[in-house]
C-alpha cells in the first residue's frame, strides 16, 4: 500500500483488513476501537508517534500471509454476533468481578500512598455498572434483532438495530475512555516498588481486561455495527 494512501486510512479500517495490525497499534498505545475513525496520520500526530516508522511496520505486515482465522469482516453477521457473545461477553463477565475486587482491595491498602488507585477503583466501578446492562441489552435486544432482520427483513427489528446501536456506541465510548484514563493513571500498568502480590494481580487483570475490550469493541464498532446499520436501511 502506498504511504500517502495509508496515512489517510482510518486505523479501525486497517485492523479490520488485517487483524494482525492490532498488535502494532497496541504496542504504540493507539486506540483502534473507540478511536478507530481517526486517520492514521492524525492518530500519530495526537500520540507524537513517528508516522514513517509506524507506516513501515504496517507495510511490512501487509506483505505477510493474512490471518485467515481472524478475517472477521468476511464472517456472516449472525455468526459474528454469536462469536462476540461466546468469546468477549464471556471474558467480560468473568473478569468484571475479579478486577472490581482487586482494584478495590489495593485502593483500600495502598490508596494513602498511591491516591491514583482510588481513582482507578472508582473508574472501574463505573465501567462495571455500565457494561453489565450493556451486555444484557446486546444479548437480549440488539443481536436477536440483527438475526431477525437477516432472516425476515422485519422493519421493527431494523428500527431496534438503529436505536440500540446509537445508544450502545455511546456506552462503548464511555468504557473506552474510562479504561484509557485507568491506563494513564497507572502509567501503563507500571508497578511501583512497594507493589504487593494483589497489586500485581490487579494490574495484570486490568491490562488483560483492556486488551480484550479493545478487540471486543473493535469487532462491534468497526465490523458488526456498520454491517447491521447497512442491513437496517
Amino acid at each position: 500500500m502506498e504511504k500517502n494512501n495509508l496515512e489517510s486510512r482510518k486505523i479501525g479500517e486497517i485492523v479490520t483488513d488485517n487483524f494482525k495490525a492490532a498488535g502494532i497499534f497496541k504496542k504504540y498505545g493507539m486506540d483502534f476501537c473507540c478511536g478507530g475513525n481517526s486517520p492514521l496520520k492524525q492518530a500519530c500526530d495526537e500520540k507524537n508517534i513517528d508516522l514513517a516508522v509506524l507506516a513501515q511496520e504496517l507495510t511490512e505486515l501487509a506483505e505477510q500471509p493474512a490471518d485467515a482465522a481472524h478475517n472477521f469482516k468476511e464472517w456472516n453477521l449472525g455468526f459474528l454476533c454469536d462469536y462476540i457473545v461466546n468469546t468477549h461477553h464471556q471474558t467480560v463477565t468473568k473478569l468484571l468481578p475479579q478486577v472490581l475486587a482487586y482494584t478495590r482491595k489495593i485502593a483500600d491498602v495502598h490508596g494513602s500512598h498511591h491516591p491514583e488507585l482510588l481513582q482507578i477503583a472508582t473508574l472501574f466501578l463505573q465501567i462495571n455498572d455500565e457494561l453489565i446492562p450493556h451486555l444484557k441489552n446486546e444479548e437480549e435486544l440488539l443481536f436477536p434483532a440483527i438475526k431477525d432482520a437477516l432472516n425476515t427483513g422485519s422493519s421493527q427489528s431494523k428500527e431496534t438495530i438503529k436505536s440500540e446501536i446509537a445508544r450502545m456506541s455511546k456506552e462503548h465510548e464511555f468504557a473506552g475512555d474510562a479504561m484509557d484514563k485507568i491506563n494513564k493513571l497507572s502509567s501503563g500498568y507500571l508497578l511501583p516498588g512497594d507493589a504487593c502480590n494483589s497489586y500485581m494481580v490487579a494490574f495484570k487483570l486490568l491490562e488483560q481486561f483492556e486488551d480484550d475490550l479493545h478487540i471486543h469493541v473493535h469487532l462491534e464498532n468497526n465490523i458488526a455495527y456498520p454491517k447491521a446499520l447497512d442491513l437496517a436501511k
